[in-house]
């Protein structure tokens, strides 16, 4: 095994040190929170493990062994599975921090109109281009999720940073995949995708993020004020 097979790895301990270091900062006390963000991941993980194994059965995309440890269960790369884990951590901390240190911007009605015109712009990019599978299913998910949030009437007070935490998050984002889509660890099917790209990474990757983070967080903040435990 040469160093580059870590490279996938090597990644995720990078995308996590830092927020997981910082999790028992004194001000934001991330760490009291995992009993609730803990089965909020594994709930949308599973989903989305499930939609990975599907696409990369189907060959929607594939992942390169030379970037791999070479453990592999269900099709994926064991760091791809970890991926899901990884990622939503670091971006609920971040939803976290802004929620603490941006406390007074609110801006919860110009949210909500943006959050219309995403739906119905989602509903449209998956209609008109039906026949890309993950561009089709990706903006249907994300159009379908955000229109159950938004008219479920009860994501209000967390809008705004959630919105924010998206924003911020999409620089790190952006890092991590443009590294694993330039290399590449992870090759897409141009049959698949619209093929538009932002430092080679498919736009439909944003919106991937965009509704995997509004999943976590819509069942961390409901898990927290429903307080079963």
């Amino acid at each position: 095994m040469e160093f580059k097979n870590f490279t996938y790895f090597i990644i995720l301990i990078g995308s996590i040190a830092a927020p997981l270091a910082l999790s028992f900062d004194k001000k934001v006390q991330f760490y009291k929170n995992l009993k609730y963000l803990l089965p909020a991941i594994l709930a949308t993980a599973a989903i989305f493990w499930i939609w990975d194994i599907k696409f990369t059965a189907a060959q929607v995309w594939s992942f390169n062994t030379e970037y791999t440890i070479g453990k592999v269960f269900k099709g994926l790369p064991i760091e791809e599975w970890l991926f899901f884990i990884v990622v939503p951590y670091s971006c609920v901390f971040i939803y976290e921090v802004l929620k603490f240190y941006l406390k007074k911007h609110e801006y919860a009605n110009s949210f909500l109109a943006l959050s219309l015109v995403l739906i119905v712009g989602f509903a449209l990019i998956s209609y008109f281009f039906r026949h890309q599978a993950y561009t089709f299913l990706t903006f249907l998910f994300s159009a379908v999720y955000l229109a159950y949030t938004i008219f479920r009437n009860k994501f209000k007070p967390h809008i705004t940073k959630f919105y924010f935490a998206y924003f911020v998050s999409l620089v790190p984002f952006m890092i991590v995949n443009g590294i694993l889509t330039s290399l590449p660890v992870v090759e897409y099917n141009t049959a698949h995708i619209l093929n538009i790209r932002i430092l080679n990474i498919p736009i439909e990757d944003s919106a991937y993020l965009f509704l995997m983070l509004l999943m976590v967080i819509t069942i961390y903040e409901n898990l927290k004020e429903s307080r079963y435990y």
